[in-house]
């Protein structure tokens, strides 16, 4: 007989049918009652043995985190909590679990256990339900850009270039770390590694999308990228996700109403698809929050927060207005902010994020035309000369989820940039003959992915939303 997923019995709203069922023991009650999951839902199915009929080292052997397979009929539940039980015709065990060492005891475990624990985490409640979730959102993300003609584009994770700027990259080699290769001035002789050349892993897809995108119009990548960032905080890691769409003919504008229809979008299809997943973890942050001060609880439930953001349209206004709301403010004034604003030029921080969208607006915030000096060197010049056509997107209770912009297409302004910024011309050839070969106003945006399964989960800790997190210190599994 073929197994049946649990999900399926709990959707087919029929009884009296023979099934086979596999999955690991939760608990097991009074040598009767297994409570069995096999992750294709938050719910449990309770299979009923006869214990009269299953010898004694078989009922032994049930034990918390044991795989078993379980034939038998399906019938309406007698007890509280489910509509269907399995009553067992027969039990095999197929994994035994020792309960003495097993470390998924069925009682409630910290975050911080778990994390130690990760390739067991996935069979806890809060776990399957991120992971589910996870998934739901990945999908969504590919069936919106498909259904609107984009091409996915996998950008390569092994990089000779630095499309931020910022230095912070994972260095790839194959030469022997024991007897490194020197050149006359004592450095480090790459021309003898792999590649010919100093490579790195990649901070983004960006710049190849931008090739992609001036041939194809509209691609979009999907994939790992890599921070030698040393931030040891809640919001960072050093390997992450990033979804990355770029558009030839698209302006600024263009942009944000992409980036705007694909979180709604996104955020839509999840509330639709995981919505056992969702009332869980609502609960959850619920039950989490309530020693806590009310200044630091959610500001709102978790399908409130997701229905907000499909409900109110995103509210459009430039750095320069933001920083003049932000000095002006309540927080500002009487020292409550962390990091005070003084005036344009300033970097805003998560806390002057979230206060424009909690507590000013309300609504989600795109924020535009920032300072040239603390964006990247590949963001349009405005015509000011000071600032550029770069978009932030800032939601409840995260801050910055996107960050985008039109793309420079000028060659001269390109290359003026690149000067002010030290970036070697002759590294980047590849990328500005895009500007001399047909080149075209295009933009694009990055999201990280796991920021956005962080704000959708309602979870507070990033490495809790991806399944085996690499942060300094850590690079566990």
């Amino acid at each position: 007989m073929r197994r049946t997923e649990i999900k399926q019995i709990q959707q087919a709203d029929k009884v009296d049918y023979e099934v086979k069922v596999n999955g690991w023991v939760r608990t097991f009650r009074n040598n009767q009652f297994i409570a069995l999951n096999d992750g294709s839902t938050l719910s449990t199915l309770q299979v009923v043995v006869d214990r009269e009929q299953l010898d004694e080292a078989t009922l032994k052997r049930i034990t918390t985190g044991a795989c078993v397979s379980a034939t038998g009929k399906v019938i309406e539940s007698q007890g509280r909590g489910q509509k269907y039980e399995v009553v067992a015709e027969s039990i095999e065990i197929l994994g035994d679990s020792d309960p003495d060492k097993y470390p998924i005891q069925p009682k409630k475990h910290s975050l911080e256990f778990l994390r130690e624990n990760a390739h067991l985490r996935f069979r806890t409640n809060t776990f399957g339900a991120i992971f589910r979730i996870r998934h739901n959102i990945a999908y969504a993300i590919h069936k919106f850009f498909n259904d609107r003609g984009f091409f996915y584009m996998h950008s390569p994770i092994i990089t000779g270039s630095d499309a931020e700027g910022a230095g912070e990259m994972f260095r790839v080699t194959a030469l022997d770390m024991q007897d490194l290769p020197k050149d006359e001035d004592g450095k480090v002789d790459y021309s003898k590694d792999f590649f010919n050349k100093e490579t790195n892993l990649t901070v983004s897809g960006q710049l190849e999308a931008e090739l992609a995108a001036l041939a194809l119009s509209k691609v979009y990548t999907f994939g790992p990228t890599f921070r030698a960032e040393n931030s040891n905080t809640s919001r960072h890691l050093a390997e992450f996700w990033m979804i990355e769409p770029e558009v030839a003919f698209n302006d600024l504008n263009d942009n944000m109403d992409l980036a705007e229809d694909m979180l709604r979008y996104v955020v839509k299809y999840v509330m639709e698809s995981s919505s056992e997943d969702l009332d869980f973890l609502q609960n959850r942050l619920i039950d989490e929050e309530k020693n806590k001060p009310q200044a630091e609880r959610s500001p709102m439930p978790l399908k409130e927060k997701l229905q907000f953001c499909i409900d109110n349209d995103f509210v459009r206004l430039t750095y320069t207005e933001a920083i003049n709301i932000l000095r002006n403010s309540k927080p500002n004034k009487k020292g409550k902010f962390q990091f005070p604003i003084e005036g344009f030029g300033a970097d805003l921080q998560s806390e002057h994020e979230r206060y424009l969208v909690e507590k000013h607006f309300k609504k989600p915030v795109i924020l535009t035309d920032y300072p040239k000096d603390i964006k990247a060197f590949y963001m349009r010049m405005n015509d000011d000369g000071n600032t550029v056509r770069a978009m932030d997107i800032l939601f409840p209770g995260i801050g910055e989820i996107v960050g985008g912009s039109q793309r420079e297409e000028r060659l001269d302004m390109l290359l003026k940039r690149m000067k002010e910024m030290d970036i070697p011309e002759e590294e980047m050839e590849w990328f500005l003959d895009t500007r001399k070969y047909g080149t075209c106003v295009h933009s694009g945006f990055g999201l990280g992915f796991e920021r956005l399964v962080l704000f959708i989960t309602g979870m507070t800790n990033i490495r809790d939303v991806i399944p085996f997190p690499r942060y300094p210190g850590n690079a566990e599994f």
